[in-house]
């Protein structure tokens, strides 16, 4: 039986991740939204570009952000995660670049992708997916 194809999303850091070390959930799930478009947060790539040791890792990543739509931190996008923070910070830990990612994923109606899907749950306008 075929798995079912996943809406467009928004793809978390996490996955990315898990996609480069080669894990085959991550990396099936990647060639799937690389047929439509892979959209992540700029937060997340700045999360990526954060990891890299070396710059063969920085010139790899530089290549797959060629293939990706970067969506920014707007001015609405910003406010809507300064809204989570308020609401979440406290009772459920939200940490800002987590409150940034959702928001940005709630301003364009896409699905949150992530394998962190406690991270985001509690937010309940945010549509979250943990793909594999």
């Amino acid at each position: 039986m075929a798995a079912t194809p996943h809406a467009d999303g928004v793809i978390n850091s996490n996955i990315l991740i898990d996609a480069m070390n080669g894990i085959v959930g991550a990396v099936a799930f990647l060639e799937e939204q690389q047929k439509t478009e892979i959209q992540i947060s700029i937060v997340s790539a700045m999360e990526l570009i954060a990891g890299c040791r070396n710059k063969t890792e920085m010139r790899k990543l530089q290549r797959f952000f060629q293939r990706c739509k970067l969506l920014p931190v707007t001015a609405s996008v910003s406010q809507v995660a300064f809204q989570l923070m308020e609401s979440f910070y406290l009772s459920h830990g939200l940490i800002l670049p987590d409150a940034l990612i959702a928001a940005t994923a709630m301003e364009h109606n896409l699905t949150l992708y992530t394998r962190n899907t406690r991270h985001f749950r509690m937010i309940p306008e945010l549509k979250v997916n943990q793909p594999y």
